[in-house]
């Protein structure tokens, strides 16, 4: 028993060292692997390395993909809301001028009340900086740092970027148009005035009304010409309610009033200055401010002429020292009503001095030829026949005036030929006149001023034209050729040739002439 005690005792001692040695395993078996959680931490790390490799990548694409396209313009880019993406600086450009040179062509609008008026976008040289714009459009996301660049070319990608160009336009020039379309606005305040007819002075009251508020309009217009708006809208004038200003009877003397003037000439340099007629008040200003302050609408002021004591005619002919051309026609002096035009029309132009760069007028100098002037009956060509009519003859001394004209190398501005060749001249050097129908004209294209005499008398009519030679004074050969010669017509042509030392420097055509034959 004891023995199976002592058995019994064993075996339970077998269980505790195997009880023992089981728990001695358990306890290594966690020191063989790693934490739970050491796993999670890796995929995470390989996941990152992953997702910033791909960043990467996709980041140098974009990157390659904005540096290939660098010669154009990056995509979402838009000029005043015109897209210029993908396109170069010339494209944008064409794409640009097409597009406002449509839009330019378009008025500005403007209305008060049921007036309208319009302003062309040339007259105020509107205009567009669109190389400014397109230079920006451009280098935008083109900067050195590629980080910004690619941020601004996603960003303008998604949300777009929109460029307003500065627009210019003259502002004086507005001003200007929108002072001138005040005065033409049908509630325009009217302002006095005067004018001057028959040697009066007649003063005019103005009225109360509007003008144009020009600051507050012309801002009006500037932003409807930024983003061109003012295509589809139209811009109401902005108006200020005005009077009159006062009559300044004072300022209208000074304005008027005119001192006469004598004429003088000086030798050195040769200048003829030549007389002017004066103007003043017939009565005094207290009894002028009086007839203005008694009116209702409109006064009358009388004027008087005031003559200088020296005509331009009356200077001698030292002051024209040269003769530069003589030219004489001969008519019958036993026709007296004749030869009695012939001297009135000489009369009129006698002494008559011509500065340079003035416009000699043949009917505006002779004038009318009346009875009442003193012409007589003579013989004249009329709807292609000679007849007796008052002033006959008078062409003779036009005539006479073109042939020296002609020499002395003077612009013919306006010239007619007669309907038959005259008796006192060949075809093409005759010059035909008719008050209010035909006339002579002549211009002084000289430096200096010349003067014309004339003198009727023992059947020779002359012309003088005298002035001061130039230095680079000119031979003058004057010819006029028949060209053909029918049953019924004559036709010529006149030429002028100037010469020095011998050389033809010019030959000009002056008239084609075409004459009725008798």
């Amino acid at each position: 028993m004891i023995v199976e005690e002592e058995k019994e005792i064993e075996i339970i001692d077998d269980k505790a060292t195997s009880e023992k040695s089981k728990s001695s395993d358990f306890k290594q078996i966690p020191n063989k692997s790693a934490p739970p959680h050491a796993h999670l931490v890796k995929v995470i790390c390989i996941f990152i390395v992953l997702f910033l490799v791909l960043v990467l990548i996709i980041f140098g694409i974009f990157t390659f993909y904005n540096y290939k396209n660098s010669a154009i313009i990056t995509n979402g880019i838009y000029i005043n809301n015109i897209d210029v993406s993908h396109l170069t600086q010339e494209e944008a450009k064409l794409k640009l001028e097409n597009y406002y040179n449509e839009k330019f062509a378009n008025d500005i609008t403007l209305t008060h009340n049921d007036y309208t008026t319009y302003i062309k976008t040339s007259e105020i040289n509107l205009s567009v900086d669109i190389n400014s714009a397109i230079n920006y459009a451009f280098n935008f996301g083109k900067d050195s740092n590629i980080f910004k660049d690619n941020f601004q070319i996603f960003s303008a990608m998604i949300n777009g970027v929109n460029i307003m160009p500065t627009v210019n336009f003259d502002e004086e020039a507005l001003a200007k148009i929108l002072n001138n379309i005040s005065s033409e606005l049908p509630d325009a305040v009217i302002q006095s005035g005067y004018y001057i007819e028959n040697n009066k002075l007649i003063i005019t009251k103005g009225s109360d009304g509007n003008v144009i508020d020009v600051d507050a309009t012309s801002k009006k217009i500037k932003e409807k010409l930024f983003n061109l708006s003012y295509l589809n809208e139209i811009i109401e004038i902005d108006t200020i309610s005005k009077s009159p200003e006062k009559i300044d009877v004072d300022k209208i003397y000074n304005e008027v009033h005119k001192d006469a003037k004598d004429a003088y000439f000086t030798s050195e340099p040769h200048v003829v200055y030549p007389s002017e007629n004066g103007l003043d008040f017939k009565v005094s200003i207290e009894e002028a401010k009086k007839l203005v302050e008694t009116s209702e609408k409109e006064c009358t002021i009388p004027l008087k002429v005031v003559y200088p004591k020296i005509t331009t005619n009356m200077i001698g002919e030292e002051a024209f020292p040269d003769l530069l051309a003589t030219y004489s026609t001969s008519y019958a002096a036993s026709n007296t009503n004749r030869t009695t035009n012939l001297k009135l029309a000489a009369q009129k132009i006698n002494g008559y001095v011509l500065l340079p760069g003035e416009t000699f007028s043949y009917n505006n100098v002779v004038g009318e030829r009346t009875i009442s002037a003193g012409y007589k009956e003579a013989g004249m060509y009329q709807n292609g026949q000679v007849v007796d009519g008052v002033g006959g003859g008078v062409c003779q001394i036009s005539t006479t005036l073109f042939n020296a004209v002609l020499f002395s190398n003077l612009e013919i501005v306006e010239l007619y030929n007669h309907q038959f060749i005259p008796s006192y001249a060949t075809a093409g050097r005759d010059a035909t006149v008719v008050y209010g129908v035909k006339d002579f004209k002549f211009k002084n294209t000289r430096n200096y001023a010349i003067k014309l005499t004339c003198s009727v008398e023992k059947g020779r009519a002359t012309f003088n034209i005298r002035g001061v030679k130039q230095d680079n004074e000119y031979d003058v050969s004057v010819y006029a050729n028949v060209i053909s010669k029918t049953a019924s017509y004559i036709k010529s042509v006149t030429y002028r040739t100037l010469k020095q030392n011998g050389n033809t420097i010019k030959t000009e055509k002056i008239m084609n002439a075409t004459y009725k034959t008798h």
